[in-house]
């Protein structure tokens, strides 16, 4: 009983980054990006994930209004590890089809991979999108309030 009482404790510290002080948080940044085909108007956005203080895990920024065509790149920043995790009850219909295929090796539906490393990054585009609210969650810091949403509109 103590060996799993030890085991989740272990799990629970290295989730939450195990206590070590990160870096502060990049400025949030949004910039024009050359998308791929030439197509003009498509902006990339960024969002940072960060650990703020000792126990302050967010998005930054955590709502986001974006237009279908548009990519958001999340940024691994600090406390990680991070990912990125739809919640399917709250994206629109049909958006689970565009955004799977862009979560490699996806840790449950509508799950992104764990970001282990700073500096690591995912890219999701909303080419084609469903307009609507996106709500999403980082599955490790979840308990902790590290939530966000993504708007997509005309």
């Amino acid at each position: 009983m103590r060996t799993i009482a030890a085991m989740v404790g272990l799990a629970v510290m290295v989730a939450c980054g195990g206590g070590e002080k990160q870096p502060e948080a990049a400025p949030d940044t949004t910039q024009a990006a050359a998308p791929a085909g030439g197509s003009a108007g498509v902006t990339t956005h960024d969002v940072n994930m960060v650990l703020e203080g000792s126990s302050t895990y967010k998005f930054v920024p955590n709502e986001l209004t974006v237009k279908p065509g548009d990519r958001v790149v999340f940024h691994n920043v600090s406390g990680g590890p991070h990912n990125v995790a739809f919640w399917p009850d709250s994206i629109p219909a049909g958006a689970k089809e565009l955004l799977e295929p862009q979560m490699p090796n996806p840790i449950g539906p509508l799950s992104s991979e764990l970001l282990l490393d700073p500096g690591a990054t995912l890219a999701i585009s909303f080419a084609n999108a469903p307009t609507g609210e996106y709500k999403f969650t980082c599955t490790p810091h979840m308990a902790m309030g590290m939530h966000g949403k993504i708007t997509v509109a005309p």
